[in-house]
């Protein structure tokens, strides 16, 4: 059997690593465009602030790990054209420039996505940087090193991790994003409005509800940002607009949503039999829904790399759905999330309630104690959880991964009620938190 692997960051590393145990005999052949495998690029920042140390830390799994087991690894091979009816690949080897063509009897298309580059004029300016893998990541070091006015585009997980770092770093650091609050699209208002007054506690310039209209500079290089509203000096610019799906090759030989994510079934198949797909370049179930949503996070992208390596001869285990949930600490608040905001469930003409918890994480009589809140989204008619949010000073994150198995087992706030957790006063409170919003909302 000839496996043929397009793109090998976490879905094809967590594909390829499981299909050398379960098929010993098949011949693997990876085409990464790259000079490097499995860069965990939520570490950039980490890596920017001086917090990661040494970036080659940011890698989990190496090529020459992989050949050892007999992966043919064509790094720096760019594949030019796929036939999925006659089952050939086209390829250019970037190093001698060099066409390859090859076959395969299944591929596994775990190409990723890329950050959407908007057509604005001056985008091509030096010093107007991508955030997406570990070439970007040295290059934004390198030049933040002379830079002292930093503008940072898209209030995300990355642009706001980014923003904290230059900060941190001394830098005079202004945030842009078109829509009114920062990380609008994983918190509601109470949240949002915490992180961004700690923003602004530390001159950190917010300028949400702008649009960037163009980049100025000299000799080619970016001097400033020009917005619908106003004008910000840049010596470095970083553009964290978001991701696509870079799925170009298979276009129009495979079922995608319109954003170009390829469709895949609970067992990673795609519309062509012999086809599967992972990571960042599918659109997967979203359990709050039951529809198939796009959701670029390493967590998916592992679990769904896996997958594909046990359901690539026969259906084996079946994929359970996301609820994409994720985390990120911003200064001194753990914030984690999973499902939907109350905001996003309306606009999506969802019928929902929510409750908000402001509870302490410990009994009173303890000598300390830190605030926690919590609120969790449902729907009104039949109180099924669908969504919830969580921020405190100290680390209660661990429970919106206990909210996200809620979430993709169809419980009701009733139940979440009467859940068996355990106290003790080290940790909690007697009726625990997720408990009180189930029986405040009873």
């Amino acid at each position: 059997m000839k496996i043929a692997v397009i793109g090998c960051t976490h879905a094809g590393t967590a594909a390829v690593s499981n299909m050398i145990k379960l098929y010993p005999g098949a011949e693997i052949t990876v085409y990464e465009k790259n000079d490097n495998i499995s860069f965990l690029s939520c570490g950039i920042a980490l890596h920017v602030s001086g917090v990661v140390k040494d970036p080659n830390g940011l890698f989990y799994c190496s090529p020459e790990e992989l050949e050892k087991h007999g992966v043919k690894m064509k790094l720096k091979h760019e594949v030019l054209d796929i036939n999925i009816e006659k089952k050939t690949i086209e390829a250019r080897d970037l190093t001698t420039n060099k066409k390859v063509e090859d076959t395969f009897d299944k591929l596994v298309m775990t190409t990723g996505s890329w950050p959407v580059i908007p057509k604005i004029e001056g985008i091509n300016m030096e010093n107007v940087l991508l955030c997406k893998n570990f070439h970007h990541a040295n290059t934004i070091i390198e030049k933040a090193k002379d830079a002292q006015n930093i503008v940072v585009v898209g209030a995300g997980y990355i642009g706001i991790e980014l923003v904290e770092a230059f900060e941190m770093s001394g830098k005079n650091v202004t945030l842009i994003d078109g829509e009114e609050r920062i990380l609008s699209k994983y918190l509601d208002e109470p949240f949002t409005n915490i992180v961004e007054k700690d923003f602004q506690d530390r001159d950190i310039r917010l300028a949400l509800g702008e649009t960037v209209t163009r980049f100025t500079g000299k000799e080619g290089k970016v001097a400033a940002v020009e917005t619908t509203k106003g004008h910000y000096d840049a010596d470095l610019v970083i553009l964290c607009i978001g991701f696509q799906p870079n799925t170009g090759l298979v276009k129009g030989q495979v079922d995608m949503l319109t954003n170009g994510a390829i469709k895949v079934d609970e067992y990673m198949r795609t519309s062509h039999k012999d086809v599967f797909a992972a990571g960042d370049s599918c659109a997967i179930r979203y359990n709050p829904t039951g529809d198939y949503a796009y959701i670029p996070l390493a967590t998916n992208a592992v679990r769904m790399g896996t997958l594909v390596a046990k359901n690539l001869v026969k259906p084996t285990i079946r994929y359970m759905g996301t609820q994409g949930t994720s985390g990120i600490k911003i200064y001194d608040q753990n914030i984690a999330t999973t499902g939907l905001t109350e905001a996003s469930a309306f606009r999506m003409g969802l019928n929902v309630k929510s409750i908000t918890i402001l509870e302490h994480d410990r009994p009173e009589f303890m000598p300390t104690f830190e605030d926690i809140m919590l609120k969790v989204v449902y729907e009104e008619d039949t109180k099924r959880i669908v969504g919830a949010q969580v921020m405190s000073k100290i680390d209660v994150t661990q429970s919106i991964n206990t909210l996200s198995v809620c979430i993709q087992n169809n419980m009701t706030m009733d139940e979440l009620g009467f859940v068996d957790f355990f106290f003790q006063p080290h940790y909690n409170k007697p009726w625990n938190f997720l408990n009180q919003a189930g029986l405040q909302a009873i």
